[in-house]
Formats: structure tokens, sequence, C-alpha cells
């Protein structure tokens, strides 16, 4: 026996009560609308997968060419809601291939894990790894006249100085686009990429959690300056996932070249922030490929 579930429960549609201003009452919860759809942002999801080369073996010969097509097909093909796909390929034994994908759809995201899943090669597919994140603009990217305030007292500009009025326009007219690549990011076509999880610490000397504000906010402030030296050679996203994950971000950087990666994360390690509050999950490398390519290149 099934209960039906009302599309909105008494406590959404009622009126708020006439007690609700006075003085120790509580106030009534603002309504806010029930979705999928993050407020801000995009959903982000990883996929890592391993290809039983024994499972391929069943698909029938008639089939397998049917089967190699939908496979390009499911990756080849944005459905409504994800604005970003990718598929690349992965050296070494964790995975060997995965996908990324990003947009407003949850389900149509999820859509294209099931939709491999279902398909004739999906039996010979096996998940290896996956993380679920949002897009975020971190709390610590100050705004315009945050980093004013950064300029004139972190750094002892003269605020009617030229060089700090150039320093702030120059700021406020690259915020925009930051954010906006920080919510929405176009994946770039770059040859190369990696993905990695990580935490803050949280334990005895060592708990990025009850550091002030302004030391947290002034030690990312010195990681981010290390990372600008990269500008032009590696791309970077940073997805929250506190709470949706075993993790708390998704780190996934895109690269002109995999020194560059090997070179930005080694040279950022350094840096306080990472270097004594920082906890990190398997890396997983990987190079871009078409799906057609993929195919190829996997051996199917």
């Amino acid at each position: 026996m099934t209960q039906e579930t009302p599309e909105t429960s008494p406590a959404e549609t009622a009126e708020p009560s006439p007690d609700a201003g006075r003085p120790g009452r509580r106030p009534s919860p603002r309504q806010v609308p029930a979705s999928l759809v993050p407020e801000t942002g995009w959903h982000f999801l990883h996929l890592f997968y391993h290809v039983d080369r024994d499972a391929i073996l069943d698909v029938e010969p008639d089939e397998l060419d049917r089967a190699r097509e939908e496979f390009v097909a499911i990756l080849g093909t944005k459905p409504e809601g994800v604005e970003q796909l990718q598929c690349f390929a992965v050296p070494g034994h964790k995975a060997d291939f995965g996908v990324m994908l990003a947009g407003t759809d949850l389900k149509a995201i999820h859509g294209v894990q099931t939709a491999l899943a279902a398909s004739l090669l999906g039996p010979a597919l096996t998940p290896s790894y996956s993380f679920y994140s949002i897009t975020e603009v971190s709390e610590y990217v100050p705004d315009a006249e945050q980093y004013a305030a950064i300029l004139r007292d972190r750094e002892k500009l003269d605020p009617e100085s030229p060089m700090f009025q150039a320093k702030v326009a120059s700021y406020s007219e690259r915020l925009g686009p930051m954010n906006q690549h920080r919510l929405y990011p176009e994946f770039p076509d770059w040859p190369c990429f990696c993905f990695y999880p990580m935490s803050k610490m949280r334990q005895g000397e060592q708990n990025w959690y009850l550091l002030p504000f302004e030391q947290r906010s002034e030690l990312m402030a010195q990681h981010g300056r290390s990372g600008m030296a990269y500008a032009g050679k590696v791309s970077q996203v940073i997805t929250a996932s506190t709470g949706l994950d075993d993790w708390e971000w998704g780190v996934t950087l895109w690269a002109r070249n995999p020194l560059f990666l090997k070179d930005i994360v080694y040279t950022m390690r350094f840096d306080e922030s990472s270097a004594k509050y920082a906890l990190f999950g398997d890396f997983y490398f990987g190079y871009i490929v078409p799906p057609r390519e993929l195919v190829e290149v996997l051996r199917i």
C-alpha cells in the first residue's frame, strides 16, 4: 500500500501567523521553491570507468558495431540541460576512460551515466570512481571594494595613487568574467587534464576552520598568486562537494602540456594553505579525445 504525498506541505501553504512578528515568536521561514536546479552555478559530475574485455566478448559480433555507434552517440551528443561534456582516456590502472559533465539539469547529467550503463556496451563498463559537486564562487574571492581594502591595508598602497586606482579598475573589469568562468566554465579544448578531490585539515593545531576568516583569506590569496604564474598554460575549476560527496572540493585542471600540471601542483604545495592545511585524494590524469577516437584508443 502506498501513501500519496501532496505536492505542497501544510507548512508551505499556510498563511503567516499574525503573531509572527511579535517578540518571542519564531519568524516564518522564507519560502524557497523546491528544485534540482542550483540557484547559481552548475552541477558537475566526473565519471571513471574500466573496460571489461571479457564482457565485450559476450557481445554478439553482429551487434558490436552497433554497440560502438551507440557509445559514440551517447558521448557525442549533449542532451538539453547538459552544457559541457568531455570524454578522455586514462593511462594507468585507475581507469580506462572517463567523462566530465556540467550543466543545470541534474537528471540530464545523470541520464548520460545511466545511458552508458543501459547501452549494449554497458555490461563491459565497470565504474571505477565518480565525483559529484557544484560550481561556486569561493567566499575568499573579494569583490572590488574588498580588493581595494586589501590593497590599502595589506599592501599599504595609497588609495589616491594612480597605481592603486589602476589596480582596482583592472580587478573590477576582470571580476565579472572570472566569476562567470567559476560558475559556468567552458571546458577548454586543451590536450590533457587532471582531477583530484581535496579537503581542509581540521585536527589539532591544523584546523583550518578555527582560523580567523582574515587569516584564511590571506592564505588563499597567497595560494592564488602562485597559480597566476601558470595563466595561459593551465585552466582551473574548483567545485564544491561538502555534504555532496566524501571530500569538500573537487579540483579540475586542464593544461596545454602534461608538464604544466606537474609543475603547478608541485609549486602550489609549498603554499601554507596546502602544505599545512590540505588533504588530497587520488589524482586522475587523462588526455582528451572525441568519442569516436576514444573507441579506437580503448580498442573496443
